[in-house]
């Protein structure tokens, strides 16, 4: 199970990622990143929609053998990538998209802090224990 925050366009760059277990870090990273694009066409073929849209949800961006990766873009176009095993069929959609909301919900209250510099990989103990029980509840 694999969480990630990337910064909006043009850079693209992790603000944020924490995977369980950690022996497929590499493979994981190379999995958001192919993601990206995904992200990019699905945002375009919504286009107006997306802007007058409250729902920020992608859904499912593409199943791989192992993997299924799912989509979230806040209104600043930072997007969020979650990518979780296939084998656990126990995961609804609901379920991820309420996952996301909370996920967002924490990343506001980060924006919010005055001592972060946006744009900044996030270092916050508070996070990091949110994405923890949020990855708890899927494996």
């Amino acid at each position: 199970v694999l969480v990630s925050i990337i910064s909006s366009p043009p850079q693209n760059y992790p603000l944020y990622i924490r995977s369980v277990p950690t022996e497929n870090e590499l493979k994981f990273h190379y999995t958001v990143h192919t993601s990206l694009d995904v992200v990019d066409e699905k945002i375009s073929a919504m286009g107006k929609a997306l802007v007058d849209q409250r729902e920020l949800y992608l859904g499912l961006l593409y199943p791989t053998e192992d993997y299924k990766v799912y989509g979230y873009v806040t209104n600043s176009k930072v997007k969020f990538v979650m990518v979780v095993d296939s084998s656990n069929t126990a995961l609804r959609d609901n379920e991820i998209r309420s996952m996301f909301r909370k996920l967002h919900n924490s990343y506001t209250d980060i924006m919010c802090n005055p001592f972060y510099n946006p744009g900044d990989r996030i270092h916050s103990r508070a996070f990091d224990n949110m994405v923890n029980s949020m990855m708890m509840q899927v494996c």
